[in-house]
């Protein structure tokens, strides 16, 4: 069982044992659609969310939650963001 705020040090030496570019390939994808579903669970209209990008995390609020993207308010206007990009805040 894996913590919420934590890879364990044996899935991480897993994955790194994987010799195969597909098979990471793989990993991936099904990382992205775990998050994908995992945003679409936690996050409603009306919430308050980071868009999380890789040297930041910008905060606005959740318009409307689609199939894969959701509909967001930043400070910057409204964006159609990834599912996976979002942080409840």
């Amino acid at each position: 069982n894996i913590g919420d705020n934590m890879i364990n040090a044996k899935l991480k030496t897993e994955i790194g044992n994987i010799s195969s570019l597909a098979t990471l390939n793989e990993l991936s994808a099904y990382i992205g659609s775990c998050k994908t579903a995992l945003g679409k669970s936690t996050i409603s209209a009306g919430d308050k969310v980071y868009v999380v990008q890789k040297t930041k995390k910008t905060l606005g609020t959740c318009i409307e939650v689609k199939i894969k993207k959701a509909i967001v308010m930043l400070p910057q206007g409204r964006y159609s963001v990834p599912l996976g990009m979002l942080e409840a805040a």
